[in-house]
């Protein structure tokens, strides 16, 4: 696990981005696997904003809500229409999420969890919530499932309540890639940013693998990034050391080079 510490939110969104932007410059046709959320709309702005061609990606959200359409204006469908699918011009039929009002649900996540893995994918990004949830995988997910319907937690439900009118109930079911589906990517990107992901970054980072915890299933990953701010880093323990070997969030100098005062 890579654990890279940046000053601030914006430059944690910027070191993410450019990751997104190097894999692309090396791979047009990669696959990505997406994330939504507050955390990561300073991403997809970035993305907008700069010069990197996104017309041959192929993308996979990792959730939808169940019961919502694509057109419904709460959905992950509009919300990534709206702020990268449709100002980037990506092809549609490049652009993947599930479908919220499928007749079954449990079948349309089989579906999903089958395109996934035609050609898995190269980079999966992720928020994580304040709770250690990784997409809507839940605590007490099961850190060998597959896409499938998850129930809510009530304090998902009141962190997500903002995005939605007043009166509006947030869903209280979701399609979400499943831990085992999001541990299959090649690549995974983590941002967590502000002081209240602090408790659950440190608990992701240095505590033990556990289902209270989805997101410490990562330490097992051959290849995770983990991007965080000075405040979502305030609870780790061996932050020193982290910033030691990555000061500042940058690569270290290779092995066996002096550096020179």
């Amino acid at each position: 696990m890579k654990v890279l510490i940046l000053p601030d939110a914006a430059q944690a969104v910027g070191r993410v981005t450019r990751e997104i932007r190097d894999l692309v410059a090396q791979r047009p046709d990669a696959r990505l696997g997406l994330a939504t959320g507050g955390t990561m709309e300073p991403v997809y702005a970035a993305l907008v904003a700069g010069d990197v061609d996104l017309s041959r990606v192929t993308t996979f959200n990792l959730d939808e809500y169940v019961g919502l359409g694509p057109d419904h204006p709460q959905s992950y469908r509009a919300y990534m229409n709206t702020r990268l699918f449709g100002p980037k011009n990506m092809p549609a039929a490049q652009t993947h999420l599930p479908r919220g009002d499928a007749d079954d649900p449990a079948a349309e996540a089989a579906r999903y969890e089958a395109a996934i893995c035609e050609g898995g994918i190269d980079l999966q990004l992720l928020g994580l919530g304040a709770n250690g949830h990784i997409g809507f995988n839940e605590p007490s997910s099961s850190l060998g499932s597959l896409t499938r319907v998850k129930t809510l937690t009530n304090s998902t439900r009141d962190a997500n309540a903002r995005f939605f009118g007043p009166g509006e109930d947030v869903p209280r079911y979701a399609i979400t890639m499943g831990i085992a589906t999001i541990m299959q990517a090649r690549h995974v990107v983590l941002l967590a940013t502000g002081a209240a992901k602090a408790d659950a970054v440190a608990a992701m980072i240095e505590g033990p693998i556990t289902a209270i915890c989805p997101a410490s299933i990562l330490q097992m990953h051959p290849r995770a990034t983990i991007v965080v701010d000075e405040a979502a880093a305030a609870r780790l323990t061996l932050r020193d050391y982290y910033q030691t070997v990555h000061p500042g969030g940058a690569e270290p100098p290779p092995m066996g080079r002096s550096v020179r005062p």
